[in-house]
């Protein structure tokens, strides 16, 4: 780490690895605003894939996002770049820092072996990335954290690397730890020193960049009394995560520890997962080819970080679930890759982008497609076979032209036009499926409808191609409300969706109140006649009806009795009474909403030998349902959520006074894990219908929910009566 130097890998061409052992895959984390997107385009500058300008050779930056990412100045989507060190094939992966785009995220750290958290000297640590820590220590990935914005004038590196060894190591904080202390040189006008250089705390030497490269001295004295207490620190740290157990004892005994073994204890450890090295980087000054720290952070990456064969087998089943052997990374087996972004290109369509867990994948072949587990979201399961078009490397706007992807790299499918993001690609003769990572729920509604009847023809295929691009959005088409429903992860997601809806697919829609799906009951006993007589000149019509309503125990629905004696309904019109008052309690008697847990006694009636007709007493039926609706007291019943929330300790208390200001009722609490409370409560869906933005807000972005419908019960009057005038209103 700092002892040695690597050779730049030549732009301008497709980045190609020839087996696993040459491939890093890294995905980077961070809140938005943290400079992940400015330390790829450093550390593209550094690794000789863009000029000294952070262009390639078209004109466009490494960076560039699509339109949409332009326009509001924030990443929403992953990007893929790939640079070479030292021989190494490096896929960076650049993930959003904003919540609403968690589920770019969480493909990133599907697709990746190892991650770089970047945290800001200037503004710290937020819940959300602490979060993220938590689940990759979960699952034992390798990580490593970046500080960056050096340049702040309050930034201050040594309180951040305190700031990350006490949040990223509280369980060890002996596995947080700098690999370098930063160089300051004069004060400017402002009083802020400066960052220049690195003191590397292994190498014990001086990595300097003022000159725009990085230049390497032996330290001065003052220099070297800098370092001797924290290199002290990073090599027992290093020698407590050795395998060699003898190494802690001869340390302790005074023997200096060879150079080399330290290098590769760390770099072993670090691939485990179970030590994590500080650093610092800051992009290059104008005209310079080298970032602050660049170089260190790519030797890193190129001897610390994991490569995929050492990533753990990974579990296939056949499409039909039933059972196959796991999958290791070996470029000869069997083929298994992985969408893990879906994307839309005007000029080639549709562009996955995926990662071959096994096997190759080759432009041109014929593959098997299998998709499942996301039906709920709007994703059908299917199993096709389609024909691949041309495989590339993505650099900003560029295609690189590949031949094969290897097992263990990432390379962009054109013209899969069945393939959706979480999607599992096989050989068509042995197919076979990788189970979904998991996915955030999406529980922000949108409603919409289309702007105009153009837009209306255009809106079922727009629709389904979004939502084959974002597997975090849900689309819902509710029967109950006949909305067309977006499901989202908050507003910024809402507005990607329907930007995307517009300029993507040619779709304009406006959006429109969600709709909660209310229901209306009898509050009481009621009677009701229905009288449709019509004679005047031609076929008459005539039916007479009366009938009784009484309320039923929730759940009940709607119970038709026929109790009518003597013939005065004649039986072949029964059933057209039945049809009549449940057609009528479908669209409602009171407010709009279907009526329910009622049960309808026909008592009486009449008819006339002539005149009398299938559809006269389905209107008379009707008519007695709303007289007798007219006559008594309807309730309007709300759907109930049951809500579980899970919070930090000691957001638990503002989170139970929020519900309780939703009407919501608590009904437990207890530990959902180390430092994080499960919050029980059911609340009326009306109270949450931005929950997830208010949440956010409530628990400072630390906080998440599930939602699941418990039941429906009887709105309080003073909301009911409001519901009543805006419904009358509406008509």
């Amino acid at each position: 780490m700092g002892a040695t130097s690597h050779q730049a890998g030549a732009a301008g061409r497709a980045l190609t690895a020839d087996r696993p052992s040459s491939i890093r895959n890294v995905v980077l984390v961070g809140h938005s605003g943290s400079g992940k997107t400015t330390l790829v385009e450093a550390l593209a500058l550094t690794a000789g894939a863009v000029n000294r300008a952070g262009r390639v050779e078209d004109g466009a930056t490494v960076s560039d996002y699509d339109e949409i990412e332009h326009r509001r100045q924030r990443s929403v989507q992953l990007s893929l770049v790939p640079v070479e060190w030292g021989g190494i094939k490096i896929n960076i992966l650049d993930t959003p820092g904003y919540a609403d785009f968690v589920g770019e995220l969480r493909a990133g750290l599907r697709a990746a072996d190892a991650a770089l958290f970047v945290v800001s000297a200037s503004d710290g640590i937020d819940g959300a990335t602490r979060m993220v820590w938590d689940e990759c220590e979960a699952v034992g990935m390798p990580r490593a954290i970046v500080v960056t914005h050096l340049e702040a004038a309050r930034s201050d590196y040594t309180q951040m690397t305190t700031v990350c060894g006490e949040i990223f190591g509280a369980d060890d904080p002996d596995a947080v730890i700098p690999l370098y202390l930063p160089l300051h040189g004069p004060p400017g006008p402002d009083g802020h020193a400066p960052v220049t250089g690195l003191l590397g705390l292994l190498s014990q030497r001086v990595y300097e960049y003022t000159s725009g490269e990085r230049v390497e001295r032996d330290p001065d004295p003052a220099e070297l009394s800098l370092i001797t207490d924290a290199r002290a620190r990073l090599i027992e740290g290093i020698i407590a995560e050795s395998e060699d157990e003898s190494l802690m004892d001869r340390y302790l005994g005074g023997e200096e520890i060879d150079l080399k073994t330290l290098v590769d204890d760390l770099e072993r450890a670090v691939a485990r997962g179970t030590f994590h090295p500080v650093l610092m980087a800051a992009p290059a000054l104008d005209g310079a080819r080298q970032g602050l720290g660049t170089v260190e952070l790519l030797e890193l990456v190129t001897g610390g970080f994991p490569t995929p064969l050492e990533r753990a087998a990974v579990p296939v089943t056949r499409p039909d679930g039933s059972a196959r052997p796991d999958v290791t990374c070996d470029p000869d087996g069997s083929l298994v890759a992985e969408v893990v972004k879906t994307s839309s290109d005007p000029y080639v369509g549709r562009v996955s982008l995926v990662r071959v867990f096994s096997g190759t994948l080759k432009a041109e072949e014929t593959v098997h497609v299998s998709g499942h587990g996301l039906a709920d979201r709007g994703h059908e399961d299917h199993d096709v076979d389609e024909r691949i078009g041309s495989l590339s490397s993505p650099f900003g706007k560029q295609q690189r032209v590949l031949t094969r992807c290897i097992a263990g790299d990432l390379a962009c499918v054109a013209k899969l036009t069945r393939a959706e993001t979480g999607d599992t690609l096989s050989a068509k003769d042995d197919p076979l499926l990788m189970a979904p990572w998991t996915m955030p729920d999406p529980l922000l509604p949108l409603a919409i409808e289309a702007h105009s009847k153009a837009d209306e023809d255009k809106l079922s295929h727009g629709l389904a191609r979004l939502v084959a691009e974002d597997p975090t959005m849900r689309l819902e088409q509710n029967p109950h409300t006949h909305q067309v429903v977006l499901w989202c992860l908050g507003e910024a997601h809402q507005d990607v969706a329907l930007e995307r809806l517009r300029t993507r697919y040619g779709v304009q829609v406006d959006p429109v109140p969600h709709k909660v799906s209310l229901r209306e009951t009898f509050g009481a006993k009621a009677a009701g006649r229905g009288r449709h007589v019509k004679q005047s000149g031609g076929h008459g019509q005539f039916a007479i009806c009366e009938i009784e309503v009484e309320p039923l125990p929730p759940g009940s629905g709607i119970e038709f009795v026929d109790k009518v004696v003597g013939g005065a309904v004649p039986r072949q019109f029964i059933p057209s009474v039945e049809k009549g008052v449940r057609t009528q309690a479908a669209r409602g008697v009171a407010a709009g909403y279907p009526l329910v847990d009622v049960r309808i006694t026909l008592l009486d009636g009449k008819a006339h030998s002539v005149d009398s007709s299938d559809a006269a007493f389905q209107t008379a039926g009707a008519l007695a349902l709303r007289e007798a609706a007219a006559e008594a007291r309807i309730d309007l019943l709300e759907p109930v959520a049951e809500l579980a929330v899970v919070v930090p300790d000691e957001y638990v208390g503002p989170i139970m006074s929020d519900l309780a200001g939703r009407r919501g009722r608590v009904v437990g609490t207890d530990q959902a894990s180390a430092g994080r409370t499960r919050v029980r409560a059911e609340i009326p869906e009306i109270e949450i219908g931005r929950y997830a933005v208010e949440l956010r807000s409530v628990s400072h972005g630390t906080g998440r929910f599930a939602r699941a419908y418990a039941r429906h019960e009887p709105m309080p009057p003073q909301i009911a009566e409001k519901v009543r005038e805006q419904a009358e209103k509406g008509s």
